[in-house]
């Protein structure tokens, strides 16, 4: 098994990493407005994204994507996790599931998204349905021509600056899951509220209503009936991408403790000479090499042909739970390494030690995670551990 990167891959992460240094040259300004930066630099940023070949990196090169695999992917987005603010919505990645649209949704609504005209959001979670999604009450009823959309939605990310939302809903009498298109502008959609969380995100997590909201056949997203099967595929893939920024940024903290122990000075000598400081720069070590190792091979494995579906949602929950909560732990320590200065928002580790807090939560909580692993074992025994022989 050879783990070296390609030149073309070599290539790709330090593009990927200029484009994040560019971003972080904002990170305090996102941090004193509360998140959100002035479109027109939204804008430039945007097309610096697009000249450096890291936007709509999901998306195949014949529709205006960079058509990366899930592989290059996690090149691309480990570096975008070290920076803070999730500056790294920026740098567009449609919904992976918009690629299952008809001829005529893709140029509605996915090719007006990769060349950055439109923005979409997938609107899952309700006041009562967050881990389990089958709680839902947001229903579709028939109508002339289509569906009458009824229901609330909570936590959609981006969804305020989003043009048009993915919303699962149960449709007609049998409840059958699914996912519809639906215009954030038409009547009957309403953006409520728009929390304010521990981290201070450029984009915002807004709660939506819906009222006898009019979609038509034709924006039913892979037909009536398979909306979970979508949205699990959405799961996966974005699971995988939260292992990657967020061993990404445990990466960039420990690199910013290790240079603050080396050059802080206490009692006549470096902190970093003294053990308990050495053994915190040890552990994060251990835990960031662990998990870049684990995610980049989940990645790999899933660009393989004949990979199983199921197998690979259970690998994706493996990697989402392992990467965000040794993230966790490694931006506690540097916090500690830095002291009292970690604690100021003005240094990078203190935002990190916010952002990090959420990865064991959206996507599907920690515990959600470790659930859909013990499945996968108790079904079909330890293939989730297992190397693919093939």
């Amino acid at each position: 098994m050879d783990m070296r990167y390609t030149p073309e891959q070599a290539d790709l992460k330090r593009r990927a990493a200029d484009y994040a240094r560019l971003l972080m040259r904002y990170e305090d300004q996102s941090e004193q407005a509360g998140g959100p930066l002035p479109q027109q630099l939204v804008t430039e940023l945007t097309r610096a994204a697009m000249d450096a070949g890291v936007y709509a990196i999901n998306m195949p090169a014949e529709w205006g994507g960079a058509g990366l695999s899930l592989l290059d992917q996690v090149i691309v987005e480990e570096e975008f996790g070290k920076v803070t603010n999730c500056l790294w919505d920026i740098p567009w990645r449609p919904a992976n599931v918009l690629a299952y649209g008809d001829e005529r949704q893709r140029e509605k609504y996915l090719l007006p998204v990769i060349r950055a005209e439109k923005f979409d959001a997938f609107a899952v979670t309700e006041p009562g349905a967050g881990s389990d999604p089958s709680s839902g009450t947001s229903t579709a009823s028939r109508a002339d021509g289509g569906w009458l959309l009824n229901g609330e939605k909570w936590f959609v990310t981006c969804g305020d600056i989003a043009d048009f939302l993915l919303v699962q809903a149960d449709a007609g009498p049998d409840r059958l899951p699914t996912l519809f298109f639906v215009d954030k502008a038409a009547p009957g959609v309403e953006m409520t509220r728009v929390p304010h969380f521990m981290h201070s995100a450029v984009n915002g997590h807004p709660e939506f209503t819906f009222t006898d909201v009019f979609v038509a056949d034709e924006d039913v997203l892979g037909g009536v009936g398979n909306g979970y099967e979508l949205t699990k595929e959405w799961f996966t893939d974005e699971r995988l991408m939260i292992a990657a920024r967020t061993t990404g940024a445990a990466e960039r903290a420990l690199e910013l403790a290790r240079d603050w122990a080396v050059e802080r000075e206490q009692f006549g000598a470096p902190i970093a000479s003294y053990q308990l400081v050495q053994g915190m720069l040890a552990d994060c070590a251990v835990d960031i090499a662990v998990n870049r190792a684990y995610t980049h091979q989940i990645a790999w494995e899933a660009d393989q042909p004949g990979t199983d579906r199921k197998t690979l949602h259970a690998k994706a929950s493996t990697a989402k739970l392992a990467a965000s909560e040794a993230a966790g732990r490694v931006a506690d320590r540097c916090l500690q390494i830095f002291g009292g200065r970690g604690y100021d928002r003005t240094y990078p580790v203190e935002r990190m030690y916010r952002e990090l807090r959420v990865d064991r939560i959206w996507e599907g909580t920690s515990e959600i995670q470790r659930l859909i692993i013990a499945n996968e074992l108790i079904k079909r025994g330890t293939r989730v551990l297992a190397l693919p022989t093939h």
